[in-house]
């Protein structure tokens, strides 16, 4: 069939108008969703650990944790050990506190003990080892002893009775038996004197104490040595012995000096040593027969008890007080106060600048506290 122009027209408009009316009949599609989100799981916190307190440190002076009194090696060990247990024992019967009695290996040993521990250390140590403790950590005095009445004391000078030295000059050249290098009396002021002096011993041997110095010239094993001063008792009626008097015990009475009846010390005639001499009275009866005093130091500030530089102050106190007690009982004389432990008769409130002329001394002469030895 042949269509002309205008009848094409009116199909194709009728042929569009079909299609339109077809889509418009077609549901509507149906849009994709959007993907929806994961859920975010958020973690629950862990409960915090219940916090334990820390146990408390036990209380110092407690058995836990005992209040340490150390004694520097100055006599025999076992007589330190003993006679410082009457002393921890009276202590602990007027205070309640715990006390361990301790003897470190040497002087300086026990300054490192107060300075390792100052909260809970009191040592009875000596001048020179106060000035460096002192020092090197702030521990503190507290009392100075008193030794029949001095709280001063004296280094001497020892040889054989028979020995033609006459004078500290006649030393120079000579072997010198010393006790220990942190002795204040047994080293550090003989030491001094003889630098100012300019004499130089041949030898110098540490002995390991003040009786073992007085053995060692007894024995012949040095020609001088070093140790602590006390003077004699004396009979009734005798003037007491004096600064500037002669050291030793009357010419006279020498050849009459035996061990007492009480065995602990040696008698003359009346006269009764009482320095480190008689130390050795079991063993030497005749000690004073053999061996002499040369001279005599200067005044030495007399030992101290000190405490650690963070020692509680109420408990402190308390000690003080329980000591000052106990010095004035007769258990004091078979402990700190027996004259084979340190021969304390008394207690001295000490301070601090009385030991001026010791750090003096170590001063001029360059004394150090590694000189004092392990």
């Amino acid at each position: 069939m042949h269509l002309n122009r205008r009848s094409l027209y009116v199909v194709i408009s009728v042929l569009l108008l079909a299609s339109f009316a077809l889509a418009a009949c077609q549901p509507a599609a149906t849009p994709t969703p959007e993907p929806t989100s994961a859920p975010v799981l958020i973690p629950t916190k862990a409960p915090e650990p219940t916090a334990v307190p820390p146990t408390p440190a036990p209380a110092i002076g407690t058995p836990e944790h005992p209040i340490k009194v150390l004694f520097v090696p100055s006599v025999d060990a076992g007589v330190i050990v003993s006679g410082g247990q009457l002393l921890a024992d009276a202590l602990n019967q007027a205070t309640g506190l715990t006390f361990e009695v301790s003897v470190p290996t040497s002087y300086a040993a026990t300054i490192e003990e107060m300075c390792a521990s100052p909260a809970d250390t009191m040592g009875f140590i000596p001048a020179l080892g106060y000035v460096f403790a002192n020092e090197l950590c702030g521990v503190d005095v507290a009392f100075k002893a008193v030794r029949r009445g001095w709280d001063v004391y004296w280094a001497q000078f020892l040889v054989a009775r028979d020995s033609d030295i006459k004078t500290i000059e006649d030393l120079d050249g000579k072997k010198w038996g010393y006790t220990d290098a942190g002795s204040t009396s047994g080293y550090m002021f003989p030491l001094a004197m003889l630098k100012a002096a300019g004499i130089e011993p041949s030898e110098s041997i540490a002995t390991g104490g003040h009786p073992q110095a007085v053995k060692a010239v007894y024995n012949g094993e040095v020609d001088f040595a070093t140790t602590f001063f006390s003077p004699f008792a004396v009979p009734e009626g005798v003037a007491k012995w004096e600064k500037g008097d002669a050291p030793d015990m009357p010419d006279a009475v020498i050849e009459n000096c035996k061990i007492s009846d009480t065995g602990k010390n040696i008698v003359c005639d009346g006269y009764v040593l009482l320095d480190a001499r008689n130390n050795i009275r079991e063993e030497a009866p005749d000690v004073v027969q053999k061996v002499r005093i040369l001279a005599l130091s200067p005044d030495i500030p007399n030992d101290t008890l000190s405490f650690g530089p963070d020692f509680p102050a109420e408990t402190r106190t308390a000690i003080e007080a329980a000591l000052t007690a106990f010095a004035a009982t007769d258990a004091w004389k078979e402990s700190i106060g027996s004259e084979d432990f340190y021969g304390w008769s008394g207690l001295s409130a000490a301070l601090d600048s009385d030991y001026d002329f010791v750090r003096q001394m170590v001063e001029a002469n360059g004394i150090t506290f590694e000189s004092l030895g392990k």
